[in-house]
């Protein structure tokens, strides 16, 4: 009997041990895959070329002297630009103040090194409402500062600086104050929020004028071929660049400053093919959050957000360094995230995705390697259902495909904090040669299925599957 008690043993170690060798061999064979997909992104996202042909805005009425209106001459050289076939308007050395600025295919706007546009706090100035999404449900609005809808073969280019003017006393207040009866969006928030879910249509989702939603800064919509290189941005009303609906988009070497509500940096929004390279942000939300509609208005869509890169980057304060969600109901799949640095004691997570079973969606393969983390306040690594609702829907979110290798942290609350529903465990983490150190409480695994780690350390010590 011991020696058929043995044997039996034997085999079941022998089962077990194949079982998980072929299971580690296959992750590391599916992040390889993953990571090969890169060079092929790349070569499809090809940044727009522009004729030679410069516009100054100088020659059609604007004065950089802070305080002539050029909102017209930026739309007179805008116009001129894109009918002679396109070149770049020019904004020269100066302040120039301004209104919303449309942009129109083959058109690049070059805002020069010593050059500002700063953009009026009076919601009037973005009149006529346009079609915009808040918040990610489709509506029409306040005009973003800067515009495109259907448009190709367009770019915010220069050394210049985007200037908002947003604070405590105009856009920042609309989010809601603790002073009572001071205007804010909650009302006209919920109305929309009621309206999408209600499939009302898009076309009598009209705000604006008295309903305090703020505009994003920079939103093109149904664009093609997008360059966003080389500017700064101040004091945003609320999401900083958001591309939605669009594809072919480069993001580089932009500095983000904006650390009012909302102010994420960068958010892709059902795009595909987006690279986001050698920026800094500084945010007062998410540095760059990945969306794709909220709720029954992001399933009524139905677009994904798909093939985005990001490479380089300096994530300091926000709320998560790369972030998927919450807005996530038409999916995410295929995020690639390398060489960056996150550091701040302002910065709540290095991989965050956050989603409840109000928004659904399924968000697959991400990947993340040679990420070098300081300190952030929450978790290295996040994944959480239980985001503002909670599981109050009828939408099951599935999170599967997260490969995170050669990951270093020095300072964090948690490791890993993966928070799902029994019903649907976060699947399928691949953690690969990761030290976190200065973690205080460990790993938080509430419902997973198939992690493996290999050579994942916290605080020194090898971190096993349980």
């Amino acid at each position: 009997m011991n020696q058929l008690r043995l044997l039996k043993n034997y085999f079941l170690f022998f089962f077990f041990s194949i079982f998980y060798t072929t299971g580690h061999s296959q992750q590391i064979h599916d992040q390889d895959l993953g990571w090969n997909q890169v060079k092929s992104i790349l070569a499809a996202i090809r940044a727009p070329k522009f004729s030679s042909k410069n516009f100054s805005i100088v020659s059609y009425g604007a004065k950089g002297d802070g305080s002539t209106d050029c909102t017209k001459a930026f739309k007179d050289a805008i116009e001129a630009c894109s009918k002679a076939g396109g070149g770049r308007v020019v904004v020269p050395k100066g302040i120039f103040m301004s209104g919303a600025i449309h942009l129109k295919s083959n058109v690049n706007l070059y805002i020069s090194k010593k050059a500002t546009i700063k953009f009026y706090t009076d919601p009037s100035k973005y009149l006529p409402v346009v079609f915009t999404r808040f918040e990610s449900v489709e509506c029409y609005n306040y005009s973003p500062l800067i515009y495109a809808y259907g448009q190709e073969n367009i770019a915010l280019t220069g050394k210049g600086t985007l200037d908002g003017q947003a604070d405590d006393t105009n856009w920042w207040k609309w989010k809601g104050s603790k002073i009572p009866n001071e205007i804010n969006q909650v009302e006209s928030v919920n109305k929309l929020n009621k309206m999408g879910e209600e499939g009302i249509p898009v076309s009598e989702r009209v705000f604006g004028e008295n309903h305090y939603l703020r505009s994003s800064f920079i939103q093109f919509i149904k664009c093609k071929n997008i360059l966003i290189d080389g500017i700064s941005i101040v004091r945003s009303p609320m999401w900083e660049i958001n591309p939605v609906l669009s594809e072919n988009i480069t993001v580089q070497n932009i500095k983000i400053s904006s650390l009012g509500p909302n102010n994420d940096g960068c958010d892709p929004e059902s795009c595909k093919n987006v690279l986001i390279k050698n920026c800094v942000f500084n945010t007062g939300d998410d540095c760059i959050a990945i969306k794709s509609g909220r709720n029954n208005d992001g399933r009524r869509v139905d677009v994904p957000s798909e093939n985005i890169i990001i490479q380089n980057c300096r994530m300091n304060d926000g709320h998560g360094g790369v972030v998927i969600g919450s807005e996530i109901s038409g999916s995410v799949r295929n995020v690639f995230a390398e060489n960056c640095v996150m550091d701040s004691p302002n910065l709540d997570r290095a991989l965050r995705i956050k989603t409840n079973s109000v928004r659904g969606g399924i968000v697959e393969n991400i990947y993340m390697r040679n990420i070098k983390i300081g300190q952030v306040k929450e978790a290295v690594v996040l994944v959480s259902f239980q985001y503002q609702e909670g599981d109050a829907g009828n939408f099951t979110p599935v999170v599967r495909n997260i490969y995170v290798s050669n990951v270093t942290s020095d300072k964090s609350n948690y490791g890993l904090y993966l928070d799902a529903y029994e019903r649907s465990p976060v699947t399928n983490v691949f953690i690969e040669k990761c030290n976190f150190n200065g973690v205080k409480n460990g790993n938080l695994l509430n419902y997973t299925r198939d992690l493996i780690f290999k050579e994942f350390y916290i605080n020194g010590k090898l971190v096993e599957v349980q």
